[in-house]
């Protein structure tokens, strides 16, 4: 749930509406193993069935991929707080049929009363994770929302919102992963809409009638029925202080242009900064340069995949922050010095940039971070990759008082470090995981849209899955199915990986036995 979501067209060039006189709707979930699925008018593929299905309804009757991406979206919200939720943030890429690909950057902003100073006077060295309301920017998700249904869409608001709204009055029956999840939160203030009688059971009906108000609102109100309303004073209320109204007035939804890096004979685009997603580009155009071949059983592999994402990533701490130039970030000069130190016969030697106190920062698992990827497309071939999260699970662990509604914690992106770019301040915006893109081939034509979980790990997770679709050419469904590996770091901190001096790299169960013989020998 929630894992890595991929979307592919079934007619990749000169594909019109009337190219679909055979017509069908397809609903696309991960569930692995299983066969490609294949849709002539349409596709969505969320990580609950409930949300695919809201989306397909949204399509069938008459909406945009647009309809189609935000009722998924906010479904998603409703049944799955442990992943996203509108106490969130928001990134997509937009395929406008014709035009170049846009990014929509939904992201929110620290409050007017952070002040960094004060956070590191009381101990800390790091953004505190977890119950600490500083480390809460104004959730941008349904700003993001709103952008995107407002540029693209054509169902009203109410039709696009109905099942969301529906699921939160009357109820749905609880997922595997959020009864798990519920013992983490299940006796926090304001957790007793979503937990009122203690941990959720598998199955067990769940009704949220704080995020039903608040989804009704936008529908009545726009958006100053959200962040006016209940929700808004809920968040002033609780930040008590960090926030002013002033803070909430204006939309955080940002229209700009995407990232491109030609690889594999494709575009590939992505959000630009505060986002990762260059570190996608990035480590894929790496590489091809490198030679990363088309086997991905084959020893050598696993090496270039590695050596290609710490080349690409080892500066992230100094170099991702709020107003990064990312056209920079991806300048094939950059980019070819960072590959020429890549041997094939042994790993290059660590070299990590550290802030100068790092002490104090939590330990961080692998799976910590929460997020949720939609991919849709509709018959005129307007294509969403759209990623929304919470940060970790259930972000802060704080909720919006009476709206039962978790705020994410996307905040602990900051630094603590005096002078850095993306030390915390009033009105910036965090350092972010969320690495949703796009894939266009041809004369332009919309090819693939993919996004996925996993902090910072999202970009590696992408790299694996264009170097199966696009160089090794596997189908979508076993790309999916297929082996990962990851770099982990047990002394790092969430979402601060890269500032781990003990990179190790994990490898998933059912990856060939060669990996980790031929990963060990190189030196990893």
């Amino acid at each position: 749930m929630g894992g890595p979501r991929i979307g592919t067209l079934p007619v990749p060039r000169g594909w019109t509406s009337r190219s679909t006189s055979l017509l069908s709707w397809t609903i696309s979930f991960s569930l692995a193993p299983f066969n490609p699925r294949i849709g002539l008018r349409g596709m969505v593929s969320a990580a609950d069935q409930l949300a695919s299905s809201a989306g397909i309804s949204a399509l069938a009757r008459g909406g945009t991929a647009a309809d189609g991406a935000v009722a998924a979206a906010a479904v998603m919200a409703v049944t799955s707080p442990h992943l996203c939720g509108m106490g969130g943030d928001l990134l997509a890429m937009i395929s406008i049929p014709g035009s170049e690909p846009q990014a929509l950057l939904a992201v929110g902003r620290a409050g007017s009363g952070v002040d960094a100073e004060r956070i590191r006077a009381q101990g800390h060295s790091v953004m505190p994770p977890r119950g600490d309301i500083r480390s809460v920017p104004v959730p941008g998700a349904v700003d993001g929302w709103l952008a995107l249904h407002g540029r693209f869409g054509r169902l009203p608001l109410e039709s696009v919102l109905g099942s969301a709204i529906e699921l939160a009055v009357d109820g749905f029956a609880t997922s595997v992963l959020l009864a798990v999840a519920s013992h983490l939160v299940h006796d926090l203030p304001g957790a007793d809409q979503l937990c009122p009688s203690g941990p959720l059971r598998r199955g067990e009906r769940v009704r949220l009638p704080g995020v039903a108000r608040a989804l009704e609102a936008l529908v009545s109100d726009g958006r100053d029925g959200f962040y006016r309303g209940e929700f808004g004073q809920e968040l002033l209320r609780v930040g008590d202080g960090v926030f002013n109204p002033g803070d909430l007035s204006t939309s955080f939804a940002d229209w700009v242009d995407g990232l491109r890096l030609d690889v594999w004979d494709h575009a590939l685009w992505t959000v630009p900064p505060p986002s990762q997603g260059y570190l996608t580009l990035a480590s894929s155009w790496i590489a091809e340069r490198v030679g990363l071949g088309r086997d991905p059983s084959e020893p050598l592999w696993p090496h270039l995949v590695v050596e290609s994402c710490r080349a690409a990533g080892h500066d992230r701490p100094r170099s991702l922050f709020d107003g990064a130039d990312g056209s920079a970030l991806l300048a094939e000069e950059r980019l070819g010095n960072a590959a020429v130190r890549i041997r094939g016969d042994r790993a290059y030697p660590p070299e990590v940039v550290l802030p100068s106190d790092t002490s104090g920062a939590p330990a961080q698992r692998l799976g910590d971070g929460d997020t949720t990827h939609i991919c849709a497309i509709d018959e005129q071939g307007l294509g969403i990759s759209l990623t929304q999260s919470n940060a970790l699970d259930f972000g802060s662990h704080l909720v919006a008082g009476s709206t039962g509604i978790f705020l994410h914690n996307r905040g602990i992106g900051f630094s603590l470090q005096p002078g850095d770019p993306a030390e915390i301040a009033p009105g910036r915006r965090p350092p972010h995981t969320l690495s949703p893109i796009l894939v266009t081939a041809g004369e332009g034509a919309l090819s693939h849209l993919a996004g996925a979980m996993g902090g910072d790990v999202q970009p590696q997770v992408l790299l694996q899955l264009m170097a199966r679709v696009l160089r090794a050419r596997e189908d979508p469904a076993t790309a999916i199915a297929a082996p990962r590996l990851a770099l982990g770091s047990q002394n790092a901190g969430p979402f601060r990986l890269w500032w781990g001096d003990d990179l190790a790299v994990h490898i998933e169960l059912h990856a060939p036995p060669s990996w980790a013989e031929a990963l060990r020998t190189r030196g990893h």
